[in-house]
C-alpha cells in the first residue's frame, strides 16, 4: 500500500427492532440484535488485525447505549474515530462518511459494513493493496450488492449518489458509476449475512468468531 488508507466501518447500533429485520423474522428482535452486535465486534477485530497500529473510523447511526452488548462495543471502539452518519439516503450517508474521514485524516478509505463477520484480515489487506495501482476497488457480494469499497480519494464516493441500494444490480451499477470516472479494480466476492441460511454459513466459515458462538448458542436455547 503506497498511500495511507483508513479502514471505515459503516454500522447501525445493534438495537433490538432496528437491525437485521430479516433475521429477526425467524429468531426474534433481541436475538437478531445480539447477532448483529457480535458481527460488529468481529468486524472491529478483523479490521484491527488487518491493519494493526493504524487509525480506524466508524460511521455510526443509532443509540449505542441502547444496543445489545453495549459495554463491549464501547470498549471495542476505544481508539477508533467515531462519526455520526449523515444524509437522507444510504448512498448519501456513504458519501458523507468517506468525506468525513478525508476531512479528518487526508487519507484514502477502505469501507466495509457489519454484515460480514466471516471476513479474514487477508481479504481486507488484499483490497487495500489494490489501491496501490488503482483509484478504487470494489468487492462484490453474492446477492448483487457489494461488501467493500476502497477509494484513494474518498470524495469520489459522491459518484454513488444516484446508484440505488439494496437492488439485485447494485454492485454492477456501483462499479459502472465509479469506473466511468476513476480507475477501478475488483476485490474478492463474498456474501452478506441477512438470513438464517447465511448466518449458519458464516458460523461454519468462521467458527472462532463471536457471531458463530452466538449462532451456536441458539441451538442450546430452551424451546
Amino acid at each position: 500500500m503506497n498511500a495511507p488508507i483508513v479502514a471505515l466501518v459503516l454500522a447501525k447500533a445493534p438495537v433490538a427492532g432496528a437491525v437485521k429485520t430479516r433475521l429477526a423474522a425467524d429468531v426474534g428482535d433481541q436475538v437478531a440484535a445480539d447477532l448483529a452486535a457480535a458481527a460488529l465486534l468481529d468486524t472491529l477485530d478483523v479490521v484491527e488485525e488487518a491493519f494493526p497500529g493504524q487509525q480506524h473510523a466508524i460511521a455510526l447511526v443509532g443509540d449505542l447505549a441502547a444496543a445489545e452488548r453495549a459495554e463491549e462495543l464501547v470498549a471495542g471502539l476505544a481508539g477508533w474515530t467515531v462519526f455520526p452518519q449523515r444524509g437522507d439516503t444510504f448512498a448519501e450517508r456513504i458519501g458523507q462518511a468517506h468525506h468525513d474521514v478525508h476531512d479528518a485524516t487526508g487519507a484514502g478509505t477502505l469501507q466495509i459494513g457489519m454484515d460480514t463477520p466471516h471476513l479474514v484480515p487477508t481479504m481486507l489487506q488484499e483490497a487495500a493493496d489494490a489501491l496501490a495501482d488503482h483509484e478504487g476497488v470494489l468487492g462484490l457480494a453474492e446477492d448483487g450488492g457489494w461488501w467493500v469499497l476502497g477509494l484513494t480519494c474518498p470524495t469520489d464516493a459522491t459518484l454513488l449518489h444516484d446508484v440505488p441500494t439494496s437492488a439485485a444490480d447494485t454492485g454492477e451499477r456501483t462499479m459502472a458509476a465509479l469506473a466511468a470516472s476513476i480507475a477501478m479494480t475488483t476485490a474478492a466476492t463474498t456474501y452478506d449475512v441477512d438470513t438464517t441460511t447465511e448466518a449458519a454459513r458464516a458460523a461454519l466459515d468462521a467458527p472462532q468468531t463471536r457471531f458463530a458462538a452466538a449462532w451456536r448458542a441458539l441451538d442450546r436455547r430452551p424451546r
